[in-house]
């Protein structure tokens, strides 16, 4: 393992976080004088991020607290109206200027869970690329930029290559993604002295694509540094729920299911996860790292009061907590659950059990539905449901109030009548 000079980039490889650098030493040098000016860049594709977006955020955090330098996120305000194709088979959906910008107030405020923004040298700044992009003249961007761009190597880019090669289509506009990052990489340079971007290893590419930009355009030196990209233990993409993403923001998943989701952490992920996603000491980890059997359960359970505590706060995250212990080892139905609210003439009148677990977000089909009651899957009230054509109503409701729905042992919903 290197020893680095600077804590930032100590820090960062303790707990997993470096997979390439464009030169570590330059990197390493910058961060032990504080000049380390970073940004990661967040496209508005959907009103919150999700986890997958976490590792990054996290990144950001160690920058400012190991005193390495300044933090940037960058809002994809212009990117976004193009679309990134890394790692897709097909073109993303063109939003609206309108969703965008929608999306982008949306998912602004996560940011400040993970970092603190204000106007000193190493609070954090958020910077929007339509600030430049959009104004950008077309005859003007091919001379003065485009003329600095390979097709050849911009064919030879995974992001390119690898749509290429499944026969997938690439449209022009997606094609020229890469040349709006690596341009946004040099206008961030000029205005903020940014010289450091970071970012997934499936964007290596692109960011050094930016790098080398810099350079033809004669801005100061510029740095790239990627992360592994995250899959669990058994292989599996990270960050998939069977009702979908794991999103950042509450109001699309609850504090309650963040909590759940990383106490159901595998047991061969939980140090790792606990050095990537908490802020957890380092003897702290190596004591839960050495917990075996049925004692591993603790060290979940404190990743993942820890994780929810950074993201949603203390007081949401010792609910989470104190919920599922109700939950799991009290077997009480507890108001803490996520609550899904049902019009009363619903009830009255009968609501179909597949449609009830498709409408609270268990699963997405009534096809699915139906799959998991097969396999013993979904439980009403604990009980568990075995004719798909069963109706809920009023007789359903607990002295609670509620009707408790449960997919597997750790996946809960209260319908509530309004």
């Amino acid at each position: 393992m290197t020893v680095f000079n600077s804590d930032f980039l100590n820090e960062l490889q303790w707990r997993g976080f470096i997979h390439q650098t464009s030169d570590a030493e330059g990197i390493d040098a910058l961060a032990a004088r504080g000049e380390l000016v970073a940004y990661v860049g967040y496209d508005c594709t959907a009103p919150s991020l999700h986890i997958g977006h976490l590792i990054s955020a996290m990144m950001l955090h160690w920058l400012q607290e190991k005193g390495g330098g300044k933090p940037i996120t960058l809002m994809g305000g212009g990117t976004t109206r193009v679309g990134d194709p890394s790692g897709k088979d097909e073109t993303r959906q063109i939003l609206t200027v309108e969703q965008i910008n929608a999306n982008k107030k949306s998912i602004k405020g996560v940011f400040k869970r993970f970092m603190r923004f204000g106007k000193g040298k190493t609070d954090a700044l958020m910077a929007d690329n339509a600030k430049w992009l959009t104004k950008l003249n077309y005859i003007e961007m091919l001379r003065d930029i485009g003329r600095h761009f390979s097709v050849n190597r911009m064919l030879s880019m995974d992001s390119v290559k690898l749509r290429l090669d499944r026969d997938q289509e690439m449209s022009f506009i997606e094609f020229n993604y890469m040349i709006l990052q690596a341009y946004d990489f040099v206008e961030l340079a000029r205005l903020h002295g940014c010289n450091l971007q970071m970012g997934g290893s499936d964007q290596w590419g692109n960011i050094v694509t930016g790098v080398d930009l810099g350079r033809r355009m004669g801005t100061h030196q510029l740095y790239a540094l990627t992360t592994p990209l995250l899959t669990t233990a058994s292989g599996a993409k990270m960050g998939k729920t069977a009702a979908g993403a794991v999103w950042l923001n509450a109001d699309q998943f609850s504090p309650y299911d963040y909590w759940q989701y990383w106490r159901n952490t595998e047991d061969a992920d939980v140090e790792r996860f606990l050095k990537l996603f908490t802020t957890l000491s380092k003897d702290e980890i190596a004591r839960l790292a050495t917990l075996r059997g049925q004692e591993i359960n603790e060290a979940k359970k404190v990743l993942a009061t820890a994780a929810a505590t950074l993201l949603h706060g203390p007081t949401a995250a010792k609910k989470a907590a104190i919920t599922a212990q109700k939950t799991f080892e009290e077997g009480i139905v507890s108001q803490s659950l996520p609550t899904f609210e049902l019009p009363r003439h619903e009830l009255e009148s009968g609501y179909g059990i597949l449609t009830a677990n498709v409408a609270v977000g268990f699963v997405t089909s009534n096809g699915e539905a139906r799959r998991q009651i097969k396999g013993g899957g979904l439980r009403v009230n604990d009980t568990v449901v075995t004719d798909e054509k069963m109706v809920l109503t009023l007789k359903d409701l607990t002295p609670e109030g509620v009707i408790k729905l449960s997919l597997g042992k750790k996946r809960h919903v209260l319908l509530k009548p309004a």
